[in-house]
């Protein structure tokens, strides 16, 4: 089987640190032919580590869609920009054998969501949300416990996410960069990472019926709230809480991270990179879950490969991130009108499993 030929749009971070090692894994599936970046030591870098000719290195995004000999677009631009740029390239692959990647959050308005959630079946491109909490192992270790039911029938849970902000802003990681600091979204920093934890929540246990959220304010640019709060109600019964802290540490160890309750025992996830989920049974008896962290950004390159290939849909397309997205806004609607929010009011998409091909059909 050829190789899957991938166009960079966006060489930053999110490039450097998190897709490309999953390129790197996968070099027998795909290989990176370009790379589109409006900085030139950044394309310089790339062009060294990458072997590449200085005429698949572009400044501008319209002369990489142009090429032929690309087959997946893999589109890393700050969340402002995701909307237009994916739906820009998009409407230029209409048509043609092609795929797109699009970093999460698929929008930086709750009005462009509503149109992103649409952009694959409007050009018939096939779109894949590289929303990895829904690709990583141990959210779908959880997902999967939860399911066979192996602490009985849940009934609640607590979720806590704590980062701190303010600190990482002076060091080498996302926070520094001016964008994050000044968003030009709403929600800042609980749009860009606490919708990763969403993501996952639904995930694990599916529609929200309802929620009713609290922020405690902040003078701060990166995010109106230095905590939220939220109860949720889901369509199966289950309740929990999710918490998220941008402005502090969480100084104690081990973490709350996510506990799920059932009536018989249980689980506990302390966070994406402990490697083993534990199971504590109320009869005492202690099972621990190993896991692989940092997978989701392997995993969900694989998952486009197979859809490419017809052998499965893409797992998270616009309209699984929209629902996602839609949470977040729900939220934030929740703490200003202070008020419950009614979320889903449909079940959750699911791709259709039971057929292939039907999102991605072609290869080249």
């Amino acid at each position: 089987m050829p190789k899957l030929r991938v166009g960079i749009i966006g060489a930053g971070m999110a490039f450097e640190r998190l897709h490309y090692p999953a390129y790197m894994k996968l070099a027998d599936t795909y290989e990176i032919v370009a790379v589109c970046d409006p900085d030139q030591d950044k394309l310089s870098k790339w062009q060294v580590s990458l072997g590449l000719s200085s005429r698949d290195l572009h400044t501008d995004w319209e002369a990489i869609v142009a090429r032929d000999d690309v087959d997946v677009y893999d589109i890393m631009v700050p969340i402002e920009l995701n909307y237009a740029v994916t739906e820009a390239v998009a409407k230029r692959l209409s048509g043609k054998r092609k795929a797109i990647i699009c970093e999460k959050p698929l929008a930086g308005s709750f009005k462009e969501a509503l149109s992103a959630r649409e952009l694959a079946q409007r050009y018939q491109v096939p779109i894949l949300i590289a929303e990895n909490y829904r690709y990583n192992e141990e959210t779908n270790i959880v997902r999967q416990l939860v399911s066979d039911r192996r602490v009985g029938d849940v009934v609640y849970f607590l979720y806590n996410h704590v980062m701190d902000f303010p600190q990482e802003m002076w060091k080498d990681a996302f926070p520094a960069r001016d964008w994050r600091q000044y968003p030009e979204y709403p929600g800042g920093a609980i749009t860009d990472s606490a919708v990763h934890d969403l993501a996952a929540i639904r995930h694990i246990f599916g529609a929200i019926d309802r929620l009713q959220a609290f922020g405690h304010p902040q003078d701060e640019e990166f995010s109106p709230y230095s905590a939220i709060v939220v109860n949720m109600l889901f369509s199966s019964g289950v309740v929990g809480q999710f918490s998220f802290f941008c402005s502090g540490k969480e100084a104690q160890l081990p973490a709350v991270g996510f506990r799920i309750f059932g009536s018989s025992g249980m689980i506990y996830l302390e966070s994406r990179d402990a490697g083993v989920t534990h199971i504590a049974h109320n009869d005492g008896r202690i099972e621990g879950v190993p896991f692989e962290p940092q997978k989701g950004y392997y995993n969900e390159l694989l998952n486009l490969a197979n859809a490419m290939a017809g052998r499965e849909p893409i797992s998270v397309p616009p309209e699984m991130e929209y629902g996602d997205l839609k949470t977040v806004r729900d939220i934030l609607k929740s703490i200003q009108e202070q008020k419950i929010v009614s979320v889903d009011k449909t079940p959750d998409y699911t791709p259709d499993y039971s057929q292939t091909g039907v999102h991605v059909p072609f290869m080249h």
